[in-house]
């Protein structure tokens, strides 16, 4: 096994201690969940770089890089989803889980046809933006709740604010990303 892959199956083994820093309660259990998620994140931008250098791209990397994302996120997205001062709900994680499955179902639509779907511009920019707001919403929890800071209603009103933003243009950018790779691809759906 290549480092790539080394590296992406580590993200996928992360996910599981991310979630238990996220549930059990332990003194600086956020900065915990934070440091997993970001080791875990860098992991990501690291493994496709060295694949492509060093020619080191396999099978086993193009379908478990994809998958490694796609369970970080949904995963961390449903533990925001579980906390208190975090804008997460069901409806994003619907969202979120609802494109990863249509892109997924794309992948093996269009891999009997022997055309690959490649990471397009889009997708790598949701991926990213995703990543930076759950490391931003993340130190924000961690300050409120594993250092205590106590804020005045104008400061947790942008906290909120800003939370919310980074949410919802995650999103945005989800939706936009999924339907490029829908119309994309659409042409490998078979309506008959």
């Amino acid at each position: 096994m290549n480092l790539p892959n080394k590296l992406t199956l580590l993200r996928i083994l992360l996910v599981p201690v991310f979630l238990v820093c996220m549930y059990v309660n332990f003194p600086c259990h956020y900065l915990g969940a934070l440091v997993v998620f970001a080791i875990a994140s860098i992991t990501d931008a690291l493994d496709g770089n060295i694949a492509r250098k060093y020619n080191l791209v396999t099978t086993f990397g193009k379908f478990a890089d994809p998958l490694a994302d796609k369970v970080l996120v949904l995963a961390a997205m449903a533990a925001l989803a579980d906390t208190d001062n975090v804008p997460v709900n069901g409806i994003v994680v619907t969202i979120i889980a609802a494109r990863e499955f249509m892109v997924s179902g794309l992948r093996l639509v269009t891999a009997e046809k022997g055309v690959v779907v490649a990471a397009g511009i889009w997708g790598k920019l949701k991926t990213a933006f995703t990543m930076v707001a759950i490391v931003v919403i993340l130190i924000i929890e961690m300050v409120l709740v594993d250092f205590g800071v106590v804020c005045d209603g104008g400061t947790m009103a942008v906290f909120n604010i800003g939370m919310m933003v980074l949410v919802w243009v995650s999103v945005l950018l989800t939706i936009i990303s999924g339907a490029v790779y829908l119309k994309g691809y659409w042409k490998y759906i078979d309506m008959k």
